[in-house]
Parts: C-alpha cells; sequence; structure tokens
C-alpha cells in the first residue's frame, strides 16, 4: 500500500483460491497439505489490475482506497479451529485463527485508524465476509463507517434435481471435521432449531448488524452446476449441454433453473423489504464473481439492471446516496449480461468442472506457475 495514508479508507478482499472447493473429506485435505495451493500468496500492487473493485482509476468510489487481499486457502472460509489426528497423520485446522493473526497484523498498519473500510469476498471468500462481517466492524474504531459485500457467497440451502440436499450434507461435515460451529453467528446458533445451518448466509443474514451488500447471480454457475445439478445428481450427463449452454436447456430444465432463482429471490426477500442499511444487485447472468472482473464491475458493456452497473449499485448504497436494491428479471431478458458459461456447444462426455477451474487458473496468470505453468494448458489440451 505504498502511497496511501494510513488514515486512507481501506478496503478488505477475501478471494477463494481458483478450484479450492470446501473440502470435507479427509483424504483431500491431506492432499491439499501437501500441494502448492496451500501457499499464501502476498499480492502486489500489479495484481491488482484485473481486479475491478480495487482497479485503481476505474473502480469509481474506491479508486484511492489502500487496499489488502486476503488469500483463501483453509477450506472453510476462514472458520475452521480443530485438529483431526487418525493415528498416522495430522490435520490442523485454523481459518478461524488465520484471519484474527492477519486482522490483528493489519490495524498497527493503519487499518485501526481507517474511518471508512468495505470487507468484501467472492465465492468461498463471500461467504467469509458473512461470517466475519461483525468481528471485522467490532475490531475497528467506533466511529468508522464499516460495511460488507459478498459476491457469489449466497449459498442457498436447497435440495438438487434428485431431491437430496447435497450442499447442506457437504457443510454439515465440513463444520464436524474443521470444529466450526464455535465461530458461527451466536444469535443464529442459539435461536435456530438445528446450529449448523447458520453456515448457510440465508439463515445468518438477520442476525448480521452492519451494513451489508448481496451481489449474487440468480442463476449462480457453481451453485447450478454443484448444489442443483451436482454430478451425482446426473450421472449420466443428460445437464451438460445445459450446463455449457443456457440456450441449449430444455423447457424442463429452464423450468428447475427457474425455480432456484426463485428459491434465491424468496430467501432474500426479508432483507430485501426489512433492511434499511443493505443493498444488493441479483443479475440474471450465468456467472459466479463479478465484483473482480473489470469487464463485470464497470465497463461500457458491464451487467445492468435499470442500467446501472454494479460499480455504481455498491458505491451508491455504500455512501448512502439513494437505495440501492436491484433484481434483475427472470432469464433470458437480461441483454447485458458477461455469462462466463461458454456457447460452443460440447460433447457430452467434456468435463465441465475441469472446463470451469482452467479458466478460473487462466483469469490470474500466476495459478498457472503454481501449477508448473507452462504445462498446465498442454495438459489440459491433451
Amino acid at each position: 500500500m505504498p502511497g496511501k495514508s494510513q488514515n486512507s479508507p481501506w478496503i478488505n478482499s477475501l478471494h477463494e483460491q481458483a478450484g479450492s472447493l470446501l473440502w470435507h473429506l479427509k483424504q483431500q485435505c491431506f492432499a491439499q497439505s501437501r500441494s502448492m495451493f496451500l501457499i499464501i500468496i502476498v499480492v502486489t500492487s500489479r495484481d491488482y489490475s484485473d481486479l475491478g473493485i480495487c482497479f485503481n482509476v476505474l473502480a469509481l468510489d474506491f479508486y484511492n482506497w489502500n487496499r489488502v487481499k486476503l488469500r483463501y486457502c483453509d477450506g472453510a472460509s476462514f472458520s475452521g479451529d480443530s485438529k483431526f489426528d487418525n493415528g498416522t497423520s495430522l490435520l490442523y485446522f485454523r481459518g478461524q485463527r488465520i484471519w484474527e493473526a492477519i486482522i490483528h497484523d493489519l490495524l498497527p498498519k493503519g487499518l485501526a485508524s481507517a474511518h471508512k473500510a468495505l470487507l468484501s469476498g467472492c465465492s468461498a471468500g463471500g461467504l467469509a465476509t458473512f461470517l466475519h462481517c461483525d468481528n471485522f466492524t467490532k475490531m475497528l474504531p467506533s466511529n468508522a463507517s464499516v460495511k460488507c459485500l459478498s459476491d457469489a457467497g449466497f449459498f442457498l440451502d436447497i435440495h438438487d434435481i434428485s431431491l437430496n440436499y447435497t450442499k447442506r450434507s457437504l457443510y454439515h461435515n465440513l463444520i464436524a471435521l474443521q470444529g466450526i460451529e464455535k465461530n458461527l453467528n451466536q444469535n443464529c446458533t442459539r435461536l435456530i432449531s438445528d446450529p449448523k445451518q447458520c453456515l448457510f448466509p440465508q439463515y445468518a443474514l438477520r442476525y448480521i448488524t452492519t451494513p451489508f451488500f448481496i451481489l449474487n447471480s440468480a442463476y449462480d454457475v457453481y451453485q447450478f452446476h454443484h448444489s442443483l445439478v451436482p454430478p451425482s445428481a446426473d450421472v449420466h450427463g443428460h445437464w451438460n449441454r445445459c450446463k455449457l449452454d443456457p440456450a441449449a436447456c430444455n423447457a424442463s430444465q429452464i423450468k428447475v433453473l427457474q425455480g432456484m432463482r426463485q428459491d434465491m429471490i424468496t430467501a432474500l426477500y426479508p432483507f430485501y423489504k426489512n433492511s434499511r442499511r443493505g443493498g444488493m444487485f441479483i443479475n440474471s447472468c450465468f456467472a459466479h464473481c463479478q465484483s473482480e472482473s473489470q469487464d463485470t464491475w464497470f465497463a461500457v458493456d458491464s451487467p445492468r439492471i435499470q442500467n446501472k452497473t454494479i460499480a455504481e449499485a455498491v458505491g451508491d448504497w455504500y455512501f448512502s446516496r439513494r437505495v440501492s436494491k436491484e433484481i434483475d428479471c427472470p432469464y433470458p431478458c437480461d441483454t447485458t449480461c458477461h455469462n462466463l458459461i461458454p456457447t460452443t456447444q460440447m460433447d457430452d462426455s467434456f468435463n465441465y468442472d475441469k472446463f470451469l477451474l482452467f479458466n478460473l487458473l487462466k483469469l490470474v496468470g500466476k495459478r498457472k506457475r503454481m501449477l508448473r505453468g507452462k504445462d498446465a494448458e498442454k495438459k489440459w489440451e491433451e
């Protein structure tokens, strides 16, 4: 943060490691513990050039803020705190302690004197903003304007096409493995019948007191592919073409997708109706994370709702210029979308999960080098 005053506003961004899911299987964690993906990278100012909300000039309201990027790598959105020992191998899950250590390290560097602060995050980082928003606020001066933004972190508690609650099962296993329950919102865990459900934003949101902005696609690609139609629910690949191109979906598949959109709108309705300090931008693009890229954050052809870009909506909300709660019309009405699903028809045997992972890796060039970079693309092409 050279050249910035310690008293300048601060943006703390929580970003997931490309392709990292919420690992709940112990053997996956053992493998991950030996992988280069667990390296925490200190990102220099140059690396911010492609990050929409952190881009210097075109970030609009936030262009001259101090910026810190916290690299997510613990598998549970900085919320775990446990030790697993099966007699031969030992795993430490310390996401919560890592989060606290990072913030305490930043406080004497200027965060403690900030008069404005925004905690934001994408995907698993977006979930982390729900989990840590109030805690972040408590660590800053009482007279500071502290707000939080979640991008693609509003993970829904919905059943998949086989009527199984795949995401709920994953979350509950994750909570048990990493000892997360004690770090969830205490008001939520005290008042809800199943405290483990408080890992889902739709149940925890009402207990968050810090002003909050929710940026999400109603047809979030990750949730579409892993919560609504996970591979376990579509073993014959009937949804493969639809996953790659919404235009290839048949009428019954579109109906299912519209149902997912309705589930999100329903879950958000109390927040939309009752929150006086909250904001939202729920568009109908087939995307996952829209605040990181300049193309979707603020550009001539960025996605819009009521002719307002994401950057404009967030700025209006943060600085209380006007009410900023935007909900898009259902697919396929929005012609401004930057759909991240390719429109080219692919063979049913195409591994769409690997395709999405590879494209995430391509977004940040340095990720390629972490995977022995120059050979990665050749391996995928082979």
